[in-house]
């Protein structure tokens, strides 16, 4: 791979700036010979998180920006491999799209500010690496440069690897802000938009797992049609939202893929589910309400995804002792279960840290976390119980 340092100013790199409201269709400098925002970019976050007047002030502070990378393409023109997030932050000055407070804290647009200070934005020098090689050598040093800025994540990453129509088009769709089914997503998924999360989690749906996500985006790489991903995306996101009909803020960030793969042939009852889900929430012995909603699919059987509350220690004992004082009367063991068979530990008295507290009327089925609805087991009659 070849490498070649350049000078330029930032009056350079903005002529011909084009600014596009939806960043991942493509920012363009040098008087549109530049490609500011190739499609296996990030999408613009400086914003985000505040960092746009930084770069301004550095401008005006004549500090440097740091070492910036450009792809030169075969037909001459560039792309940006890596300083993208400051050019558009300078650039989007330059063209008005927003203020910089002044040191006088009043908001001041490039328009308005003084002659002298707009000049030494414009004059300020950027050196530029420009790189011509394969494109694995660019794709694979695009992953490993780490200049200034914010870290790319994974699924960034492999949008650099994995560049092509695929990824552009799967962009435009789950990786664009202003698209209406956003804040509908947002309510199950975690993440940002931006930063390629919602992409990020339906890639890994539709491939049954994160550790599936290079190999489809490999084998999908050149096609332009995401059908196939949007359609499963859809389905996993529509079956959560008609099953569980009240929306809970615990729901966002599951599993819903997995737990979609796992459930959604099984027939439901919204408002049964609700009114269950609504029990569950209101009990102060479900410790682990997110727990909640994979316990309701599963037909309430694992208790232990709820991590209800367990019996405290004094009640356990308390419990223990009586039991046993009983169990020795009768000549039969402290575990009800076992006194009752007809096999070696019918008279064995467990030792207090053989046995487990638990429910004698299940808690899944009413049961309370109560000292008059404890009984100690020894474990293996314990771990066979389940919700009986």
């Amino acid at each position: 791979m070849n490498t070649q340092l350049v000078k330029y100013t930032v009056e350079q790199i903005s002529e011909g700036f084009i600014f596009n409201e939806f960043e991942g269709k493509g920012l363009f400098g040098l008087s549109g010979r530049l490609t500011i925002q190739p499609e296996y970019q990030r999408n613009y976050i400086y914003a985000e998180e505040k960092r746009e007047q930084a770069v301004i002030d550095s401008l005006l502070k004549e500090y440097p920006l740091g070492l910036i990378y450009f792809n030169k393409l075969a037909d001459g023109r560039l792309e940006v491999l890596d300083g993208q997030q400051r050019i558009t932050s300078f650039g989007r000055f330059i063209s008005g799209k927003f203020p910089i407070k002044d040191e006088r804290g009043l908001e001041q647009y490039f328009s308005g500010l003084a002659a002298d200070k707009q000049q030494r934005i414009l004059n300020s020098i950027l050196l530029v690496y420009e790189c011509e090689g394969l494109e694995s050598e660019i794709k694979e040093w695009f992953k490993t440069i780490n200049i200034v800025g914010v870290p790319l994540n994974e699924q960034e990453l492999l949008n650099a690897v994995y560049s092509g129509p695929f990824v552009t088009k799967g962009k435009e769709e789950f990786s664009n802000s202003q698209n209406s089914n956003v804040q509908k997503w947002t309510t199950y998924i975690n993440g940002s938009v931006k930063r390629q999360d919602i992409w990020s989690k339906a890639l890994e749906w539709v491939s049954n797992g994160k550790n599936n996500i290079g190999g489809y985006m490999s084998e999908h790489r050149h096609s332009s049609d995401i059908s196939e991903v949007k359609l499963y995306f859809e389905s996993v996101i529509d079956w959560v939202s008609s099953v569980f009909v009240e929306v809970k803020k615990e729901m966002r960030g599951l599993e819903w893929g997995r737990l979609y793969e796992n459930f959604h042939n099984k027939s439901y009852d919204s408002e049964k589910v609700n009114m269950l889900v609504k029990k569950l929430y209101d009990d102060p012995f479900v410790q682990n309400k997110k727990g909640i909603f994979e316990y309701v699919l599963g037909e309430c059987r694992d208790s232990k995804l709820l991590e209800i509350r367990v019996f405290q220690e004094d009640v356990r004992r308390s419990v223990y002792d009586l039991q046993t004082n009983i169990a020795r009367k009768k000549t039969v063991s402290n575990c009800p279960h076992c006194a009752l068979g007809n096999n070696s530990n019918k008279t064995k008295i467990w030792d207090i840290t053989e046995m487990d507290a638990d429910h004698i009327s299940a808690w899944s089925k009413g049961g309370k976390t109560t000292k008059d609805n404890c009984q100690v087991l020894c474990r293996v009659h314990n771990r066979a119980k389940g919700n009986k």
